[in-house]
This record gives C-alpha cells, structure tokens and sequence, in this order.
C-alpha cells in the first residue's frame, strides 16, 4: 500500500477466503473475506473486508458488490488481465485484475482524486 500523496507505505498481510454464498450454494455467488493485520504509518492492528461475488454476463465474468448489495465493479477472467472502475465520490478508483495461474491472483487498485492518491496492490496465493 502506498499513499503517493505523502509516502506513507502499508502492508496487508492475512487470508482471503471465497465461500459458496447462501442456501443456493450451485449459484455460483461467492463471499470474499479478507483478514488478517494491517500495518500503516504508526497503526498496526486487525482489518477484515467483505464482498460478494456473483456471476456475470458470460463463465468467467463475475459481478463484484458491497456486502450491503451495491454494486462495486465487474471482472472478466477469460483473459490474462481484466480491467474494472468505480467512481466513489470524489474518488476516482480504477483496479487491474491479472490471473497469474489456477494459484494466483493480483489485483492492483489505482485511486486519484482530490481526497486520495493511493496504489493497492495485492497479490493472492492458493493455500496447500
């Protein structure tokens, strides 16, 4: 994590779970839970996050939401990369999902504004 408005550097490290979501587990809707410790300028402490992740338009297509039901972005793994934004007022965020294999994921978020200038970047592993 990086904020390039001062220099401030953070690190996320933890676990990211997908879980079938709901009664209905052969819908495909997955839970994404991250949590673990995040470091940031003199914080240190615990921080989780949620969001959903439905099907999208096509297999490989997923529809990413809020854990409240608004919608976030969209992502289409059928190529090696995928782009997606969202405009969270004043912000402008814009996210890279790349598929680095069956056991690797990175996403890096890019976030401009007049409140933020951040890089997020994450990289995910399958477990053994």
């Amino acid at each position: 994590m990086l904020d390039r408005a001062t220099g401030a550097r953070g690190r996320f490290s933890g676990t990211v779970t997908f879980t079938p979501l709901g009664a209905d587990k052969d819908d495909g809707a997955l839970q994404q839970r991250e949590e673990g410790t995040v470091r940031w300028g003199a914080h240190e402490g615990p921080a989780t996050r949620e969001y959903i992740w439905r099907p999208g338009a096509h297999p490989g297509a997923m529809e990413v939401f809020f854990p409240d039901g608004r919608p976030f972005h969209s992502v289409d793994l059928t190529g090696a990369a995928s782009d997606g934004t969202h405009w969270c007022s004043p912000d402008d965020y814009r996210v890279r999902y790349e598929a680095a294999g069956p056991d690797e994921l990175r996403w890096t978020w890019d976030v401009t504004g007049p409140a933020k200038d951040l890089l997020l970047e994450s990289v995910l592993r399958r477990a053994r």
